[in-house]
């Protein structure tokens, strides 16, 4: 008899021995994955269906994490440079020599004068622990990436609703009729949003994506508005003309929730003007037509009255807040004739939006039979919504009119009564807060040197501003000064100008972690390179000192002098903490970890790396800092694990909610439970808590909510939170730049700050527009992230870089033919501040009087070694080059005059055929940097499984 043969395959290999769930790094979503080892090493990457955030969905970013992981421009070792900056010559050093000279760096500064630190953070998401050390070393210093990326969506927000856009809030996915995405790009909790669409898709709700560019979401979605770029608070402000008009509003939910009946003291030159009209205790006064007369507007038993000016009892006058809004946006100028042009927006297609989003949300309110107390006391049988959702990102945020376009947006959803309602935008705990949020930054050092607050916060009046005597800013960046008040993330974007120019002094040492500011973090991309290696009369750096973190050979790594080598996320621990960017949803709080699941030493011999956050504790405790050493001097936490499970905020509250108290059986608030990180690990990597069901809508003031959000820690007092559609923080600066209160603007301030602190959303044109030429200067330019990269450390994944190697210049074809310019013809792209090289590509998915490319993907050669003709370094490019770090006069950053945010997207340039006709290269090229270089061969992954398992 024949032996049966043996299959030449095998037809069901063992593809792991080990599994282990962690979460995410990829991009900021922080989704569940399932790490699948064999033999120690990746052999593939799945969501984790158990996962609160993703539910087992993971898209190519996620799935490409092995190649993140394994990418051969990771660091090895600490670096010391011995040439020239910026020259990338380096040797490498142990840690302990590495410690040893930051902590001789940084201990003189702690105790001569902390300011002369500068310690700011890019892509990171430790912020409760970094922000918490720069408090602890006594710097005002201290900022993070948001200042850059989204602080106009968080301030407009968290000043208007208590809440904002990005992932701090979510469409009602599950009830929502009508859905508006404004400037969403596919970067930003994306399989979150893939779910969600899905569920629409299967339901038939409409999807609206209103963006100059129609790519990921917006391409799915059922109709696409091609806005010109800077004028989205326009178009919001039609659509509420026309509400107004059509008399289709909720004023039930603007008296019941807002701040809409709040009576506005109307003095024209005095001090109280535009102020609300407060009885004895401080509380606002509305008028109540029943009794003719002012009453507490707070009270629940009055009629009181949203129109009409009225005489207080002390003699002023007065008008309620919403007679403002009406006054103000059914003016003719923001009829949908008005604005249509600008907008690039037919009239008619405004007033039919404007009647879709009424019908939606008055003619098909929904009720669900949920019975509830709202903060009065006042019981309802049933949750009445409006199924009207909005979600909003970057591109309405990074203009410089970005912070009153979010807050027209948010006035949009009040006039609907559509915020967290049934059907309409939700908050995610552990939001509402109060508005603004009780936290100010800190400015005073205490005996010991730490700071009263941490660097960042919200400002609630001119007196919170961290300035000197003489009104001028007293941070690096000038956040919280009088040219950028509300900067709550802090200004990444000044700070090397300002370090360079020793404005408002001289710093000694710039520490950076995940910062790619040579290059695809950086306005004005050139000259940062010059600020970042010129040197004074002296023949000293101007910026004498940089130490700079990261996992990867980025631009950045060539300038600094000292490089700390992170681990890749699969090697570390972190927090993702409800004190920083949670990932909780509108039904739940929720929290997580990652933790190792590769030893670094293990998977590469000879390579030795640390965490940051870990490397940050060590410095602490080597230089003395007041929380990192005990009374005996000793460090107070091993590393960064310890500190995760040991530290406590306050007395109860640490990073991480789950499993606290000795035995692991309290949640959100309890002492340090030592076992806590495992029972992490053992569930998955995350924590959730359930939001009770009566509680999971009108969270700003429903009881049930108020009293469990005070239980969990998120607020100190159950009371409720009145959205502010008019804001009294912005008329208080308003009322100091014309000369009222104890602290006023400087002269040169004073205009600036009395046009744009406006207490009701406006428009404006953004600075770039208005001054330059729109002859010289015709089309905006963006950028786009795309769904499959995110940032530059994504596009250098080899799995990644499959997919896009390199990037064009998109523009509508008719773009093209008005200026002579062929299908994939090179092509001289030129703004105020300088020219670029680039090879164009006609797209019909674009407003024509837009260009616009995918950022990050664009390289200087020699970084992330690639190989020397990499497509990213030669045919690659960024729009950087083009965006000046300061307005066209001159006189302030490029930024959002009320937070300071990057205003990225106000880019004017022109386009025409390269003046170099056989061009094939991108400009500007700069020389390759000496950061090691990898071969030419392409960079494979899994064949090694494939010769093991054949022999």
């Amino acid at each position: 008899m024949r032996a049966p043969v043996e299959p030449a395959i095998d037809l069901s290999p063992r593809t792991a021995d080990e599994v282990r769930t962690t979460t995410c790094y990829m991009c900021a979503c922080r989704c569940g994955i399932k790490v699948w080892l064999r033999d120690g090493q990746i052999r593939y990457i799945q969501g984790n269906p158990e996962h609160p955030v993703n539910r087992g969905v993971l898209c190519a970013k996620g799935s490409a994490g092995i190649m993140q992981h394994y990418s051969p421009a990771r660091l090895d070792k600490p670096l010391l440079r011995v040439g020239e900056r910026g020259s990338g010559e380096f040797r490498e050093i142990e840690w302990d020599e590495a410690l040893e000279i930051a902590s001789g760096w940084l201990a003189p500064i702690r105790a001569r004068n902390p300011d002369e630190l500068a310690f700011f953070t890019g892509r990171d998401q430790s912020q409760a622990l970094t922000g918490w050390w720069a408090q602890q070393f006594g710097t005002v210093n201290y900022a993070a990436h948001g200042g850059f990326c989204s602080v106009n969506m968080a301030a407009g927000g968290l000043y208007t609703l208590g809440g904002s856009f990005w992932e701090f809030g979510e469409p009602d996915w599950e009830h929502t009729r009508y859905l508006m995405m404004w400037g969403v790009a596919e970067d930003h909790d994306s399989n979150p949003i893939k779910l969600g669409l899905g569920q629409l898709k299967g339901r038939g709700a409409k999807i609206v994506a209103v963006n100059p560019v129609r790519s990921g979401y917006g391409a799915i979605a059922d109709e696409w508005i091609g806005i010109r770029p800077g004028t989205d608070g326009l178009f919001a402000f039609a659509l509420a003309h026309e509400l107004l008009k059509a008399d289709r509003i909720d004023l039930d939910y603007l008296v019941r929730y807002t701040n809409a009946h709040w009576l506005v003291v109307r003095n024209p030159g005095g001090s109280d003007d535009g102020l609300f009209a407060r009885n004895g205790d401080g509380d606002a006064l509305c008028w109540d037509r029943q009794a003719g007369a002012e009453a507490n507007a707070n009270d629940i038993g009055v009629s009181p009255a949203v129109v009409g000016e009225v005489v207080l009892a002390d003699g002023r006058r007065a008008v309620p807040a919403f007679h403002l809004i009406a006054e103000r946006y059914l003016d003719p100028q923001y009829s949908p004739d008005a604005v249509s042009e600008r907008c690039g927006i037919p009239a008619d297609t405004i007033r039919r939006i404007a009647r879709e989003l009424a019908e939606a949300a008055f003619d098909h309110a929904i009720e669900l039979p949920i019975a509830w107390t709202d903060a009065w006391g006042r019981e309802h049988k049933t949750m009445r919504g409006r199924p009207v959702a909005m979600h909003a990102m970057r591109g309405i945020s990074a203009h410089s009119n970005g912070f009153h376009t979010c807050r027209a947006l948010h006035l949009l959803q009040l006039l609907l009564g559509a915020v967290d309602t049934p059907g309409s935008f939700r908050y995610q705990p552990p939001f509402p807060k109060p508005i603004p949020p009780p936290n100010r930054p800190g400015k005073r050092r205490q005996e010991n040197g730490v700071l009263d607050a941490a660097p960042l916060g919200f400002v609630h009046s001119p007196e919170d501003l961290v300035v000197d005597a003489a009104g001028q800013p007293r941070r690096i960046d000038h956040a919280f000064s009088w040219a950028y008040p509300l900067s709550a993330h802090g200004m990444m974007h000044t700070v090397i100008r300002n370090a360079w120019a020793g404005d408002p002094y001289k710093i000694d040492t710039l520490m950076m972690f995940m910062a790619n500011m040579s290059w695809n973090s950086a306005m004005n991309t050139a000259q940062t390179m010059q600020w970042l290696t010129d040197k004074d009369e002296s023949g000293e750096y101007r910026i004498p000192r940089i130490i700079y973190a990261d996992a990867y050979a980025s631009e950045m790594v060539a300038y600094a002098d000292l490089v700390l080598p992170d681990t890749t996320y699969l090697e570390r621990f972190d927090a993702i903490s409800l004190l920083d960017r949670p990932i909780s949803d509108a039904d739940g709080a929720a929290d997580a970890i990652r933790h190792p699941v590769l030893d670094a030493a293990e998977q590469s011999p000879g390579r030795d790396v640390r965490g940051f956050q870990s490397v940050l504790i060590e410095l602490g405790a080597r230089i003395g800092l007041p929380g990192l050493v005990n009374e005996d001097g000793s460090a107070k936490y091993r590393d960064y694990a310890d500190y995760i499970t040991r530290h406590e905020r306050a007395p109860g509250v640490g990073l991480l909610a789950g499993w606290r108290g000795a035995d692991g059986e309290l949640e959100a608030k309890g002492p340090p439970n030592p076992d806590q990180l495992q029972r992490y690990i053992d569930n998955g990597g995350f924590w959730r808590s359930e939001v009770p069901e009566d509680a999971r809508y009108f969270k700003m003031a429903n009881r049930g909510y108020l009293d469990w959000a005070q239980r969990m820690g998120f607020i100190g007092h159950a009371e409720p939170i009145v959205l502010q559609l008019y804001s009294e923080t912005l008329q208080k600066f308003r009322l100091a730049a014309q000369g009222h209160g104890p602290s006023q603007p400087p002269e040169e301030h004073r205009k600036r700050v009395a046009a744009y602190f406006d207490p009701l959303p406006m428009w404006f044109e953004p600075f770039e527009g208005a001054q330059t030429s729109q002859d010289e200067f015709p089309l905006s330019a963006v950028t786009q992230r795309p769904m499959f990269m995110y940032h530059a450390w994504g596009s250098q994944n080899a799995w990644l870089r499959q997919i896009a190697a390199r990037n064009w210049l998109y523009m509508h074809p008719d773009t093209g033919a008005r200026h002579g310019i062929g299908d994939e013809d090179w092509i001289d792209v030129t703004s105020h501040n300088g020219t670029i090289t680039v090879q164009a590509k006609f797209a019909a998915n674009v407003q024509p009087d837009t260009v616009w490319t995918w950022n990050a993907i664009g390289k200087r050669r020699g970084a992330w070694r690639l190989g020397k003709d990499a497509p990213e370094g030669r045919q690659g490019f960024l729009l950087n080059h083009l965006i000046s770090d300061i307005t066209p006069r001159g006189d302030y950053a490029n930024a959002d005059p009320v937070t300071g945010q990057a205003a990225w997207f106000d880019l004017r340039v022109r386009i025409a055929k390269a003046a170099d006709s056989e061009a094939t290269v991108s400009e500007p090229q700069f020389a390759p940097l000496e950061l090691g270089q990898a071969d030419d061969k392409p960079l494979r992954y899994g064949a090694q499984f494939r010769r093991k398992s054949s022999r």
